[in-house]
């Protein structure tokens, strides 16, 4: 099988919650991002990359990195927000980067992912319909757009996956992590839904933090800081089984290797990349 792998800021620990921990430098992030073996990246956080269009691509360029997309955090069920409005800033980011994917993510409006309240049906109408508004914005700017189920968003549970499926048209990320966390088998959506899937998340997870979280002993945030998200193969995710569907349902998309992780400091030994290099050498054993 050949893939695209791509990587993502937030293995590096790089992410858009205010708080989340130590931020690493873009300079050893896409240094230790070429250097593990992966030719693209997602964008990350607003900040982390240049927002000027010439100096981005100059930027990856210097890494010999080219872009994938973004994840990009968006009000979705509010009707007194403009959705359209808040994502241009994104899109035109993407565009200039050459990226391929807008990588969406339905927030709750509050900061974090440890909490969230639950939507009405008028919330529900406002989402969707949001949803299909987007698509076709960042499509006329060939751009393709994707629904994330992700934990603390209003998208999390298989409820929520199959209210997306059913009431939308808007492809899917599948993440293999969040799915699991949020209760639905990744093999099994791509088993059922494979027309649906646009681009994929490919995280694996320790069953016994999970467990935690799901006892209410350790919070989303404090799990994933104690190494909830393992190198792939490592954990309770079946990656090979989801992976191999996914070709043989004829997936041409990316695989981004995004293994959320939290840094107390700057590290001082190899850090995040160990596990980004284990991850790689994993799905180059699968696919060969």
């Amino acid at each position: 099988m050949t893939i695209r792998l791509a990587g993502a800021p937030i293995s590096w620990g790089v992410c858009e919650v205010e708080g989340w921990g130590h931020q690493l430098a873009p300079d050893r992030v896409l240094t230790e991002m070429r250097d593990a073996g992966l030719a693209a990246t997602e964008l990350g956080p607003d900040g982390f990359l240049p927002s000027d269009p010439l100096e981005l691509t100059d930027t990856l360029a210097r890494y010999d990195l080219t872009a994938v997309g973004g994840f990009v955090p968006v009000l979705l069920h509010d009707p007194d927000h403009d959705a359209v409005a808040a994502i241009g800033g994104a899109v035109d980011s993407l565009v200039a980067s050459g990226s391929e994917v807008m990588v969406l993510a339905a927030v709750t409006g509050s900061v974090g992912y440890d909490s969230r309240p639950e939507l009405d049906d008028s919330g529900w109408k406002t989402l969707l319909r949001n949803l299909d508004r987007l698509s076709s914005a960042a499509a006329d700017r060939g751009i393709r757009a994707v629904i994330h189920p992700h934990v603390g968003t209003m998208i999390e549970n298989r409820a929520e996956v199959d209210r997306i499926l059913d009431g939308s048209s808007i492809p899917l990320c599948l993440d293999t992590g969040h799915l699991l966390i949020g209760g639905t088998d990744p093999l099994d959506l791509v088993t059922t839904a494979p027309e649906r899937i646009a681009h994929a998340h490919l995280k694996d997870v320790d069953a016994a933090l999970l467990g935690r979280v799901r006892a209410g002993e350790l919070t989303y945030t404090e799990a994933v800081a104690q190494g909830m998200y393992t190198p792939l193969g490592t954990g309770d995710v079946d990656i090979a089984g989801v992976v191999a569907r996914l070709q043989n349902q004829g997936y041409d998309g990316w695989y981004v290797l995004e293994q959320d992780t939290i840094l107390a400091l700057e590290p001082e030994d190899e850090g995040p990349v160990r596990d980004v290099v284990r991850s790689v050498e994993y799905l180059r054993s699968i696919t060969q």
